[in-house]
């Protein structure tokens, strides 16, 4: 069961996550053998939260995080973050990012994040046909296609592992 946390706020984020100080360690010192969850876009964080462990869409695949693993900044990928806690999963489709793991604490910097059932396969349709549909002239343009066709691969993935569960 997660523990329930007030709305976070950027400011809580960067504070806890990106900027950690004496007071905010001895805080997270609850989370032995947890791992915390923050997941900020640029109009609010969406997610801080603790939890068993995170799998995270990179952009070559799949990163399976557990309490204790090494310190880590990467590149996210549109598609799938699970958060899994004892035998619950909260599921959300994410954009493309930035991922820092440091002291137990998963920092997740995206464009969008929200609910996975949120991603139905109709708008990942339309993504794909809209991320088609761009043109590919110059090298920002066809830079700009491919992001759009990973965000909607993304969400066909998303989209499909909603219609399964």
């Amino acid at each position: 069961m997660a523990m329930p946390n007030p709305e976070p706020t950027v400011q809580s984020a960067v504070e806890h996550a990106l900027m950690p100080s004496f007071a905010t360690q001895a805080q997270d010192d609850r989370l032995r053998g947890k791992l915390r969850c923050v997941v900020v876009t640029p109009e609010k964080a969406v997610i801080d939260t603790i939890v068993d462990f995170i799998v995270l869409p990179m952009f070559d695949g799949e990163l399976g995080v557990l309490p204790g693993r090494a310190p880590l900044i990467g590149r996210l990928g549109a598609g799938e973050l699970r958060l899994k806690t004892g035998t619950a999963a909260e599921r959300y489709f994410v954009e493309e990012g930035f991922v820092q793991i440091r002291a137990n604490v998963v920092t997740v910097l995206t464009a969008n994040a929200r609910k996975a059932t949120e991603v139905t396969a109709d708008a990942a349709t339309k993504a794909a046909a809209d991320a088609e549909a761009l043109p590919n002239g110059s090298a920002v343009e066809r830079a700009n296609k491919a992001k759009a066709r990973d965000r909607a691969q993304g969400m066909k993935k998303v989209a499909a592992h909603n219609a399964t569960a």
